[in-house]
């Protein structure tokens, strides 16, 4: 039977590192591969990710302050840069899961890319706030995470998982987007999910 004495050791955890350490190896990488090739490793490690992050012990934060932040708004450009330009023609898909269509009828254009880069910009602080071995850090670290793909990056992860069934299954090849619009210069860092999370955490402290 598995000791609960020390859950951010437990299996489940550590399990959830050992993905999400590949998930961003391929993030970080993603410039070296063709983008069909891409797909297909995504195809495999998203459901890997989302199960294992389902299987996150649920835990209680130490700390009231939030946890340090380490990606920053040009390491997310790059990333989904990189993302977009593998991606090209593939990348945008119709989504009717976003909380946008609550204000109106019909579907979103969603983004593969941006779903995935969001998803590693949660995961990246996670792995390196877990990589100090200080337990409260690591805890806290385990719990946030887990917050964050309950309600925020858990449906991105499902979302782009159907466009990359889709697109892999559909026969087509990528095509190159325009110049114009293999990068997004512009982005509105309110709506990050660590901003999300802090504030509703600095809302809740209250």
């Amino acid at each position: 039977m598995e000791s609960n004495s020390e859950p951010v050791l437990s299996r489940n955890v550590v399990e959830f590192v050992a993905v999400a350490n590949e998930f961003c190896k391929y993030a970080e990488h993603a410039q070296e591969l063709k983008g069909d090739e891409l797909f297909k490793i995504l195809q495999r490690i998203l459901p890997l990710l989302y199960l294992k992050a389902s299987l996150l012990p649920k835990l209680e934060p130490y700390f009231e302050d939030g946890n340090e932040r380490f990606v920053t708004e040009n390491d997310w450009k790059r990333i989904r840069h990189n993302f977009r330009e593998k991606f090209g023609t593939a990348d945008d898909y119709q989504e009717v899961f976003d909380d946008r269509n609550r204000e109106r009828e019909g579907q979103f254009e969603a983004s593969v890319s941006e779903d995935l880069t969001d998803i590693y910009q949660d995961i990246k602080d996670f792995l390196l706030l877990y990589q100090t071995g200080t337990n409260e850090v690591m805890n806290d670290a385990v719990w946030e995470c887990r917050q964050h793909f309950e309600d925020y990056w858990g449906q991105k992860l499902v979302n782009s998982m159907r466009a990359i069934h889709r697109f892999i299954y559909s026969g087509e090849e990528i095509g190159r987007l325009p110049d114009d619009e293999s990068d997004d210069e512009t982005r509105d860092t309110s709506d990050w999910l660590i901003s999300k999370r802090q504030q509703d955490f600095n809302a809740d402290g209250k």
